[in-house]
């Protein structure tokens, strides 16, 4: 399950006092404009008297190590303060503590229960991580239904990565009947939403025809998308249609770098492939190949050309 830690700025005021108010803005700006150091002056007052929104981003200094060395364990302390008092992002966050053990034991009832009480109040964060807990079985039995019905409440919120989902479940026939038009209605809601994961399953569905028409054309529109991303299967699968000239013109170099890209992100299979298409070069070209796929991870995936 994707990591989910919530770093959101609050913007609502109404149980602050005025004078209050006014401290948390001063932080708040302070925050975003990057002086920590006055963030953490306006903001600790606030949590130490019992304000559970300076809680939560003191939660969140100590997550990220903004103005503060990085200490999970604070962190957890902050956003338990903030999340027994009913904020849900800090209820989120808390879970997904639990959930991985990052400053508290790891413990997957505690991740439920904290996740639970986010999502009734709507965190469309809470509710997609609610519903992987319920597809993985962790901390409850597996039960589809309520993964769907979690992933649903969030997707309709606009929550890529339950879209993802939902798109999965479809897909594989977890908990509902195959049904590649559904998937890829929920995939492409995802991929345009720029979610990695989205447009790397989008781009297989255009790879293989599912649901649409085989369109290798958009298959390499939506792998590049994701691979720009960091995402090591439309990587590796964009280095698969350079291979074969699929959508695009064939370029065994682009090929290289792509596989080169998806081996660095651990794609255990694209080692072996990128070694294959180094093997079919000049010298010429395998140095350019190799200039190609330096520059490529150096500029994030971004302009991989050569």
């Amino acid at each position: 399950m994707i990591r989910t830690i919530l770093a959101l700025m609050s913007v609502v005021f109404i149980s602050l006092t005025p004078l209050y108010a006014a401290d948390y803005e001063i932080g708040l700006d302070a925050y975003e404009s990057g002086d920590y150091e006055t963030a953490l002056k306006e903001w600790k007052p606030l949590a130490e008297k019992g304000d559970k929104w300076a809680q939560y981003e003191l939660g969140d200094m100590y997550y990220f190590g903004k103005g503060l060395p990085k200490d999970y364990v604070k962190a957890a302390k902050w956003y338990r303060l903030s999340a027994e008092q009913g904020y849900k992002w800090a209820q989120t966050n808390l879970g997904d503590m639990y959930e991985y053990g990052d400053g508290v034991p790891q413990d997957y009832a505690e991740a439920l229960k904290w996740y639970r009480l986010a999502a009734e109040q709507g965190s469309k964060w809470a509710q997609t991580n609610l519903g992987g807990m319920y597809s993985y079985g962790k901390g409850v039995s597996q039960d589809y239904a309520e993964a769907l019905k979690w992933y649903k409440l969030a997707a309709d919120q606009n929550h890529a990565r339950a879209q993802n989902k939902l798109g999965w479940m479809h897909e594989k026939g977890n908990g509902v009947p195959v049904d590649y038009a559904k998937a890829l209605k929920w995939y492409r809601l995802a991929a345009e939403s720029g979610y990695a994961t989205g447009q790397s399953n989008l781009g297989w569905f255009y790879d293989q025809g599912l649901g649409v028409a085989q369109d290798y054309a958009q298959a390499a529109k939506w792998y590049k998308l994701a691979a720009e991303q960091g995402n090591r299967v439309g990587q590796y699968n964009l280095g698969w249609l350079y291979q074969q000239g699929k959508g695009v013109s064939q370029d065994n170099i682009l090929s290289y770098v792509w596989y080169q890209m998806a081996a660095g992100e651990g794609n255990e299979k694209a080692d072996k492939s990128s070694a294959v298409m180094l093997e079919k070069m000049s010298k010429t070209d395998k140095a350019k190949a190799v200039t190609a796929a330096y520059s490529c991870k150096q500029n994030d995936y971004k302009n991989c050309g050569y």
